[in-house]
């Protein structure tokens, strides 16, 4: 209530990006919203290492769009995952890598245990 309260004296329903840090470091999942005039969406937002099968489910069912794990060009490098396409010829270009399952972690990959396993 009182993270409300605040929101309303700033007469803005967004908290500041330090509370939002704050949130995610704690273990919070945080909806991180983009400029309307790119897709004017929000993402539910998680860090890695918080991630749990509930919060994947969470995701999937109220999300209810991809869920995507964010990874630095070394990362992927070192994993060996490309991306999904050569020539991005998207509005955006968003950088879409292949899907990925953890390996030996998982059965088929699509349940939420499944995918908390694989971030």
């Amino acid at each position: 209530m009182a993270k409300l309260a605040i929101a309303r004296k700033r007469k803005s329903p967004f908290a500041p990006i330090d509370q939002a840090v704050a949130a995610i470091r704690e273990g919070r999942m945080v909806i991180v919203v983009d400029d309307e005039d790119r897709e004017n969406e929000g993402d539910l937002t998680i860090a890695a290492e918080k991630v749990t099968p509930d919060a994947i489910n969470f995701m999937a069912r109220y999300g209810r769009g991809l869920i995507c794990l964010s990874m630095t060009p070394e990362r992927l490098d070192e994993l060996e995952i490309p991306l999904m396409v050569s020539q991005n010829t998207s509005r955006f270009e968003t950088a879409f890598c292949i899907p990925i399952e953890a390996k030996g972690r998982t059965t088929t990959g699509i349940s939420a245990g499944d995918r908390a396993a694989t971030v």
